[in-house]
């Protein structure tokens, strides 16, 4: 008989205030291929292996959609209020005050309720399911990347061969889904003959 584990809750008290992440990913979806490498980076970086199943950053590609509607990029947003954090039974997912207080999840504590997929308002959910392990996936900004060396970087942003995902410091604005969407395309964009606006 396989023991539970007991994990004592962290929550937040009503009125206590939420520290806001110091780290975002932000995306073209004009300028994305689609192409799925920031998806392999990342399931490799993570899990040291090849699997877009276990990527934290989800490529969406509708074959019948028209150009720019065609690609969607579904990263996490590290919410000003992160409410997968909130509903998190265990602690598990929880905000690191250590690493640009992203809101990350500790593999350990994870029990698979499923919960905070449930609770992220963005569709799809941001927060993907290891049914092999039973445990959630999310992004955690890079932070636990056992076959990646270059600690502190991102690295579907490193990753991403014609830069259309990059990392920033500051919250974006408005804060929603079109607030991650910037235009990151430039002269040299334009010299290609491809849309800037």
């Amino acid at each position: 008989m396989k023991k539970r584990r007991v994990v004592k809750k962290k929550s937040f008290s009503p009125g206590q205030i939420i520290p806001e992440s110091k780290g975002y990913l932000i995306s073209d979806p004009k300028k994305c291929t689609g192409c799925g490498s920031c998806m392999f980076a990342c399931s490799l970086a993570h899990e040291g292996k090849l699997n877009l199943s276990l990527s934290r950053i989800q490529i969406l590609d509708d074959p019948l959609g028209t150009f720019p509607r065609d690609i969607h990029m579904a990263v996490c947003k590290q919410c000003l209020y992160p409410q997968c954090v909130v509903v998190c039974p265990t602690g598990a997912l929880h905000i690191d005050r250590e690493y640009m207080n992203a809101r990350i999840l500790d593999q350990g504590k994870c029990i698979g309720c499923q919960k905070c997929m449930n609770a992220c308002p963005f569709s799809p959910s941001r927060i993907s399911f290891d049914a092999d392990r039973k445990i959630v996936l999310k992004c955690d900004l890079c932070k636990e990347t056992p076959y990646w060396n270059k600690k502190g970087r991102q690295v579907c942003v490193d990753i991403c061969p014609v830069n259309a995902i990059q990392f920033s410091a500051k919250t974006p604005d408005p804060i929603g889904e079109t607030g991650y969407t910037v235009n990151l395309r430039g002269e040299g964009w334009k010299r290609l003959g491809m849309p800037t606006d």
